[in-house]
């Protein structure tokens, strides 16, 4: 019984532990590109893994993997009602709080002048793809954490949700709520859920 309420959380190590090795792998290969390549890259890879993944039997191809357990904080089970709701919340707030952290720190202020271009940070003495790389980094850790919070509340994941046009309706929220502030991330998504739920009563 123990090894079974243990699971979840070993699953949670185990994916940060690949993402994070898959992540930098595919940086490496990746984040020396500029303009318009990088971002075709991505989408790249994106269609690629999923594409893979989709066709992978031991990960039941485009069924996917049923049957997850759900979570369990100290004898209580948050797969009943919205009690998960809470832990995502905690974990959301969490990360827009470290991240804020990071980017009020040196190494953050770095991070924030490739945002003006390559040319400049690399002048002023700043390793460009070392700090591409730690943002591809922890925006990869994030997305795991993510994954495996919907996978069980889902309690199943599949390739399906993780097409192109979720990337497309990510950066799209991203892009509305403000690339350069964190707490944009959440004012894009709130703004885009609530149009498509009313387009959706609409429709």
């Amino acid at each position: 019984a123990t090894k079974l309420a243990l699971s979840p959380w070993l699953a949670l190590f185990v994916g940060i532990g690949l993402t994070v090795a898959v992540a930098v792998i595919l940086g490496a290969l990746t984040l020396r590109m500029s303009g318009h390549y990088l971002p075709l890259a991505t989408i790249a890879w994106g269609l690629s893994l999923n594409y893979t993944m989709a066709n992978m039997e031991w990960l039941g191809k485009y069924d996917g993997i049923l049957g997850i357990p759900t979570l369990a904080v100290a004898g209580l089970d948050l797969g009943s009602g919205r009690l998960l709701h809470p832990l995502v919340w905690a974990i959301a707030l969490l990360a827009a709080l470290a991240v804020l952290h990071l980017l009020d720190s040196r190494p953050g202020r770095a991070i924030r002048a490739l945002k003006s271009g390559a040319t400049m940070a690399e002048a002023m003495g700043i390793s460009t793809f070392r700090y591409k790389l730690t943002v591809f980094v922890i925006a990869a850790l994030l997305a795991a954490v993510s994954g495996w919070l919907f996978a069980h509340f889902q309690r199943s994941v599949s390739p399906s949700p993780f097409g192109i046009h979720k990337g497309i309706e990510y950066l799209f929220m991203a892009v509305l709520g403000g690339v350069g502030h964190v707490w944009g991330a959440f004012l894009g998504a709130a703004v885009v859920r609530v149009i498509e739920d009313e387009l959706q009563v609409l429709l």
